[in-house]
This record gives structure tokens, C-alpha cells and sequence, in this order.
């Protein structure tokens, strides 16, 4: 017996471009018909199937075509709910919680309530909240683990929470503070593939397999995205990673003086049928308008690109104990190009509730991109 454990594929996210929201639906997809082909016996979703908890129709028929094809092909699918995919309203129910429960074509684990597939025990907690719904959270994991401790099959249960050990600035848990007596923990939450990591503490092996795809707030870079299969044929629950075909990307690091034969390296390698998204750091900038043409050769040959540049020293004099009044002013080309109600929400809202060290390294994006911004707006 196996099973296909998928997280975070956040369907329906906002992408401004076409290809982009395709990309988010051909990953899921993709997965979907590798569970099949693969013959797995049952598929698990760890939380966030959307982006949010109205999503897009497109979306809502992907999520139900995909179920159902599922279904057709003798494989049930059980899920928990992420923290973007339950409405900020309290007494709304999910689209995909609704659909589990008129069609029974998947199945909600989030109630913490013991499901079996067989002679497998299944468990799944909805994602929780920092602070007393943690708490509870805690409490409902001694009940259920005097459950999977008496159980003689395997045991898997199913949480959307950030670990610490997965993830030390959006943990809310400790490894430590999991029940202890199954054989999987099927957990989601973090985009980046953590695991499987066995503990000695542990009944089995703790994995995250990360999002299907990039979402939108990520930056570009060049890394695998996929999910488990995962073999219960004898005592220990073995997990294997199965790469997605997605979009190439191509992180570039470069000098000014390096840039011209760095970006002919990397149109060379582009496939113009499936166009890339490209990350670029460039140093030793003395100012934008001296590279923007160089950039803007590989336009025509990629789909997007994110830019992050360093200034020279000379040309750059600005430092994190000497910002001036650059809060104001990176305030103000935010409004002018975002608008003030995001603009707020970016600099009033979130950017105070970081740790100091993010705040830092959020203060020295701003700083080096700082004098590109001002020349820009100077035109």
C-alpha cells in the first residue's frame, strides 16, 4: 500500500501573468496524474489546496475535476484546511469542505477525529492559530496519540503548522510537542521540501514536501518542487520524493562587468518554447541607466524576472545607520506606485510585526535598491 502526500498548492493565487496561474494549475495536475499512474491507494492534501477562501472559479473546478478523476480511478483523497484556506469569518465553510461533504468524492481530516482507510489510521488537525488555539491543539494531540498508541497498523496524521525545527521564524510548534505514536507526520505549511526526518522521539518520519509551485510572494530561484509517495508496505512508512516538471528558472549572480557574457550564457541555455523566469543580482552598480539596456535583452526570451542590485560604494553611500529620511521617501514611491492602502498594509502593518533580523534584511533591500527608485522617479 501507498499513498501521494501534496501540500500547499494554493490554487488560484493572484498572477499577473496568464502563464504564471497556469503554471500553479499544470503542477497540481501534474501530481494528481502521477498519484494514478503510480497506482497510490489514497492521496493526502496537508492544507492550503487554495489560496485563498474564495477562490477563483477556475480554480474550484480544477480542485473538483482533479478529485473527481481521483475517484474515477478507485483513489480516495483526505485533507486538512491551511490557514489560507479558512474564510476570516467566523460560520463560513470552506468551498472544498462543502464539496467533501455534498459529493463524499474527498474527505475533511480536520477535526481531529480518527478515520480509517483499511487498516490505516488516519488524523488530521485544520491549521491553528499562535497562542490559546495552540493550546488546545496540544491537549487534542495527548487524546488522539492514546488512540494511534493502541492501534496496531500504521498511523498517520495529518497538520498545516509551521515547526521550528522546519522553519524558525514561522514555527509555532516543536517537533517535541507532536504525538508521538505514528508511523507519518504528513505536514505542510512550509514551501520548502523539509524531510523526511526521522526523530528518536517520533513513531515515524516527519516531512514537509513544500508547495507545488513558487507562489507569488516567493522570489525567483532554482529549486525542485514536487511530493511524497509514500510505501506502507511493512512496519516503517517510507517516503519518496517525486520531482514536478515546472517552469525552468535561473538564478544569476553577477558584476557589472560580467553581466553582458552571464546573460549570453543564459539565453543560450533557454528553451523558447517554455520560457523561464530569471532571477538577477548584480554588484558593483554605478547606476541603473548604465545596465538597463543589458537587462532588457532578455525580455523577449523569458516570461519574468526579479532584479536586485548592489551599488558601488562610491556611488552608494547610504548605510543602515545613516538611512535619512528613508522611510518617508520609500513610503512615498510606494504610494505613487501602489497605491496607499497597500502601501500601508506593506509598511504600517507588516513590515512592523517582523523580527529584528528580517526588519534588517528588509532595510537593506530598500537601501539597495533605494537609488534606482530615485532615478526612475526623477524622469
Amino acid at each position: 500500500m501507498k499513498f501521494s502526500h501534496i501540500s500547499d498548492t494554493h490554487l488560484g493565487q493572484y498572477r499577473s501573468k496568464k502563464e504564471r496561474e497556469d503554471d500553479t494549475y499544470d503542477a497540481f495536475k501534474q501530481a494528481i496524474e502521477i498519484s494514478i499512474k503510480d497506482k497510490v491507494d489514497f492521496v493526502i492534501f496537508s492544507g492550503d489546496i487554495f489560496d485563498k477562501a474564495q477562490p477563483p472559479n477556475d480554480a474550484i473546478l480544477l480542485m473538483m475535476q482533479q478529485l473527481n478523476h481521483l475517484k474515477e480511478n478507485g483513489i480516495e483523497s483526505y485533507f486538512v484546511l491551511g490557514d489560507h484556506d479558512q474564510p476570516k469569518q467566523s460560520g463560513q465553510n470552506p468551498i472544498h469542505w462543502l464539496y467533501s461533504s455534498l459529493t463524499k468524492v474527498s474527505h475533511h481530516l480536520g477535526d481531529g477525529k480518527p478515520v480509517y482507510f483499511k487498516n490505516v489510521l488516519l488524523v488530521g488537525f485544520d491549521h491553528h492559530n499562535d497562542g490559546y488555539d495552540i493550546e488546545r491543539l496540544q491537549e487534542e494531540f495527548r487524546k488522539i496519540d492514546l488512540v494511534a498508541k493502541e492501534h496496531d497498523g500504521h498511523k498517520i496524521i495529518v497538520l498545516h503548522q509551521g515547526l521550528n525545527e522546519a522553519h524558525g521564524y514561522a514555527g509555532q510548534l516543536n517537533a517535541n510537542d507532536l504525538p508521538k505514536n505514528f508511523t507519518y507526520y504528513a505536514i505542510g505549511d512550509i514551501h520548502e521540501k523539509f524531510g523526511p526526518k526521522k526523530y528518536e522521539f517520533l513513531g515515524g518520519p516527519l516531512a514537509y514536501p513544500g508547495s507545488t509551485e513558487i507562489s507569488s510572494t516567493e522570489p525567483i530561484k532554482e529549486t525542485k518542487k514536487g511530493f511524497f509517495e509514500v510505501d506502507l508496505s511493512s512496519a516503517e512508512a517510507i517516503p519518496k520524493w517525486i520531482d514536478l516538471d515546472i517552469r525552468p528558472r535561473f538564478e544569476i549572480e553577477t558584476s557589472v562587468g560580467e553581466l553582458h557574457a552571464k546573460i549570453d550564457e543564459v539565453i543560450s541555455k533557454i528553451d523558447e518554447s517554455r520560457k523561464p523566469l530569471v532571477s538577477l543580482k548584480i554588484t558593483d552598480v554605478h547606476d541603473w541607466k548604465s545596465i538597463h539596456q543589458e537587462i532588457a535583452r532578455l525580455d523577449e526570451h523569458i516570461l519574468d524576472k526579479s532584479i536586485r542590485l548592489k551599488y558601488d560604494e562610491k556611488q552608494y553611500p547610504l548605510s543602515l545607520e545613516d538611512t535619512g529620511n528613508i522611510d518617508e521617501e520609500f513610503k512615498r514611491l510606494a504610494v505613487t506606485n501602489i497605491g496607499q492602502e497597500l502601501a500601508n498594509l506593506a509598511l504600517d502593518t507588516l513590515y512592523p510585526s517582523l523580527n529584528e533580523k528580517n526588519k534588517r534584511e528588509v532595510k537593506e533591500i530598500i537601501i539597495e535598491n533605494f537609488e534606482k527608485f530615485k532615478e526612475e522617479h526623477k524622469k
